[in-house]
């Protein structure tokens, strides 16, 4: 990973990311948005400029739309980057959020899974219940910040997971303080 480094004996356990679902619920408005001038022209064919749907358009009505397109194609390029940048990592030490705010801002932070005190999850929804999406929450000791990923794939599993991960690093410094 370029954004953080490794410490001597961690893995990377699992990448996480939103659901698939998700982001196409988020693209659904862009879609519904290029298809707008094609449902509004009609209702201005009878102005000049506009024949009919299939006919000739004028040039600037076809500028217009380019144009339209042009500005939703750029919105759909910043939800689709900001999808697959931002991503919690979770290694075997810690869990790294990355979080990419804007195309050239993005905010990186790591909390240690020995300072996690817990871990919560929510699936709000029949359809985030069916398809198996929900957000996760965690905190930590001595953290005002709350670690939150939302829409993620199997937040039950992420939660049991990471769950996993403190109980062996807790299991393993209690070894190493009573010297078995």
């Amino acid at each position: 990973m370029e954004e953080f480094e490794l410490e001597p004996g961690e893995h990377i356990i699992t990448l996480v990311r939103q659901h698939v679902f998700v982001l196409f619920l988020k693209l659904v408005p862009f879609i519904l948005l290029a298809a707008a001038p094609f449902i509004v022209a009609p209702l201005f064919s009878m102005f000049e400029g506009v024949s009919s749907v299939t006919g000739d358009m004028s040039s600037s009505f076809r500028f217009f739309i380019g144009v339209w397109w042009l500005f939703l194609w750029m919105g759909v390029f910043q939800i689709i980057t900001k999808y697959f940048l931002t991503s919690w990592v979770i290694t075997s030490h810690r869990i790294v959020d990355i979080y990419q705010k804007a195309f050239f801002r993005r905010k990186v932070s790591s909390f240690l899974l020995v300072r996690v005190q817990d871990v919560t999850t929510n699936v709000h929804g029949i359809l985030a219940t069916l398809i198996g999406y929900g957000d996760i929450n965690v905190e930590t000791a001595g953290s005002i910040e709350k670690f939150c990923m939302k829409g993620v794939r199997s937040p039950e599993y992420l939660r049991d997971l990471i769950m996993r991960e403190v109980a062996v690093l807790h299991q393993d410094n209690d070894a190493v303080k009573t010297g078995v």
